[in-house]
């Protein structure tokens, strides 16, 4: 698991919330990073559907945080940022320049199905019935997101062939 510090089998509610809070603001990040990434390098098409990914993160994010202000106030979060690292969010390398729309599609798939593996993994560790249902709640939705990319991916069609490789420069004297 890409966490530090956390004790899943002492987990809170009030802290699932939190860490699934974090989680989906780190994703919303990455996704808007990347799409600023494709606009600089003039690829339009991925960067709206890394903007689309980002909006769905965001709107997660304030589902979980209207449930956990409803239930919890505004108690002080004790899970933060420092505690996670990259269990939703599109791998930093995944972004490339001139990147398709199906490349993007492909990193966001994998993204859903890392996060997938984030909550079935820590569910053993958990002994709060809460806090597991609330994980098993999350597992689910990652599957469902899992299926709403690959309906868009499989819309497109087939890349052209050609790879990263195909468009770095070689080096040059100076």
């Amino acid at each position: 698991m890409a966490t530090r510090g956390i004790d899943f089998a002492n987990l809170s509610l009030m802290d699932a919330l939190d860490l699934a809070i974090l989680i989906e603001e780190e994703a919303e990040e990455r996704y808007l990073d990347f799409a600023a990434q494709m606009e600089q390098h003039r690829t339009p098409e991925a960067a709206r559907f890394f903007r689309f990914m980002a909006s769905n993160e965001a709107k997660h994010g304030l589902e979980l945080s209207a449930r956990r202000a409803e239930r919890f106030s505004d108690a002080p979060r004790v899970v933060n940022r420092s505690m996670i690292f990259d269990i939703e969010a599109p791998d930093f390398d995944a972004a490339r320049a001139f990147m398709s729309p199906r490349k993007a599609m492909e990193a966001a798939l994998a993204s859903e199905v890392k996060a997938h593996a984030f909550f079935v993994a820590a569910l053993p560790a958990l002994r709060d019935a809460d806090v597991r249902a609330l994980f098993e709640e999350l597992r689910n939705e990652e599957v469902e997101h899992q299926e709403l990319v690959q309906l868009e991916l499989d819309k497109l069609p087939p890349d052209s062939g050609l790879s990263d490789d195909d468009f770095v420069d070689e080096p040059s004297a100076q």
